[in-house]
């Protein structure tokens, strides 16, 4: 659980590359031609891999992406991963500010293949069907990417990874007459939640926390290209992917077979809410239970003022895109903090607002502005309506009766 927690603070999807891997970027080798007659670009063999997700942690669950080039000429066989970072003193820090620095490595493909082998994890590649002259090009853009200089840059997991990284290369350098294939229906209308919510099936509190901290950013629809910030995706649009009306990539040669994944558990989330909810509305509305309900009460807005100013933090004070615009902040207010443990004057009428807002959230999420996750957290606002609503009849007690 200690661990779910730090994920939800440190952000959220953290990746399908967060893992340290051996940085070799300086491999010995620059793209220069051996001396033969082979024609430039005709000894290279470029395929894009994809990694199929796991079960084990958090960041295996959305798979993984690298560039694989073989070269005979030089009898190599090398991975370009973007997805590697230093895992340095500071890295929690920069991951929660949303200035961790990712890079493009280099490394062996037998160095690269044992981690899928010993999870379990599937492994397909697509050989890119291009002239000499474009794999020459593509080779020589990763290689550049790979220098010192060019291999470092600001991670975000939907709009900046080693997916989309990946994704970028093939427009820059085919250039005009390239297309990607489809990765989803023309009306399809998916919003980078409904993904997350998706991948997230049998982490109940994975997907419940990722919701509350990501803002409305993740609630557009997405494009044909947005979608291929997941390995998944990325593979379909390369798929069907065309140069001047021409194929680019093979059909998937699988290379590891992988394992079934595991289907969803008990959800943990909904039972805690429903809990919570019924302990709340009973303290709140049964006399004997008063003292109950009022500990209840106060356990209920603390923690909600205390995840707003989580909210806010990350909102403002980090560089995480997708958490910007956050209007959980309606019914997860900061001020109950306060409220929890004092009675200001004000109270009753903080007390309507907060009603007001839980149901202005809810029309949002009905107007598609920013999405919830209804199920779990139907209990938990209900048992806030009824704490409002509380505080609210207690700052107007009813006038005693007198006898005539």
């Amino acid at each position: 659980m200690l661990k779910k927690f730090n994920f939800l603070i440190f952000l959220i999807v953290t990746s399908y590359g967060v893992y340290a891997q051996p940085d070799t970027a300086n491999f010995k080798k620059t793209f220069n031609q051996p001396d033969s007659n082979v024609n430039p670009g005709s000894h290279l063999r470029i395929s894009l891999v994809t990694c199929g997700p796991g079960d084990e942690e958090i960041w295996e669950v959305f798979g993984h992406t690298a560039v694989r080039v073989i070269d005979s000429a030089y009898h190599t066989d090398l991975v370009y991963n973007y997805g590697t970072f230093d895992y340095g003193p500071d890295f929690e820090i920069q991951f929660m500010r949303g200035k961790l620095l990712y890079s493009l490595s280099v490394a062996e493909f037998d160095g690269f293949m044992p981690e899928y082998v010993i999870a379990k994890r599937s492994m397909e590649e697509q050989v890119l069907l291009l002239n000499d002259e474009q794999k020459k090009e593509l080779y020589a853009y990763l290689n550049r990417n790979a220098e010192p200089a060019h291999k470092y840059y600001k991670y975000d997991f939907f709009f900046d990874n080693c997916a989309t990284r990946i994704r970028d290369v093939f427009p820059h350098v085919l250039k005009g007459g390239f297309v990607f294939g489809r990765t989803m229906q023309k009306d399809a209308r998916i919003t980078f939640r409904d993904i997350i919510i998706r991948y997230f099936y049998r982490d109940h509190w994975t997907r419940v926390g990722t919701n509350l901290l990501l803002g409305s950013k993740i609630d557009k629809p997405m494009t044909n290209e947005d979608i291929m910030f997941l390995p998944d995706y990325l593979r379909y649009g390369v798929g069907g992917a065309t140069l001047n009306g021409n194929k680019i990539a093979s059909a998937s040669i699988p290379i590891l077979p992988g394992s079934e994944m595991a289907k969803a558990g008990v959800n943990q989330p909904f039972i805690l809410m429903c809990l919570v909810a019924l302990i709340t509305i009973a303290g709140l509305t049964v006399k004997r239970l008063r003292i109950l309900g009022k500990i209840m009460s106060m356990l209920l807005l603390f923690v909600t003022g205390l995840l707003g100013c989580l909210m806010l933090v990350m909102w403002f004070a980090t560089d995480h895109q997708a958490c910007a615009d956050n209007y959980n902040l309606l019914w997860c207010l900061p001020p109950n903090i306060f409220i929890a443990f004092f009675n200001p004057k004000g109270k009753s009428r903080y007390s309507l607002i907060g009603i007001v807002l839980i149901f202005v959230s809810l029309a949002m999420h009905l107007f598609k502005v920013q999405g919830l996750t209804l199920f779990e957290l139907s209990p938990l606002l209900l048992s806030l309506l009824f704490v409002y609503g509380m505080i609210f009849k207690n700052s107007h007690p009813k006038p005693a009766t007198q006898n005539a």
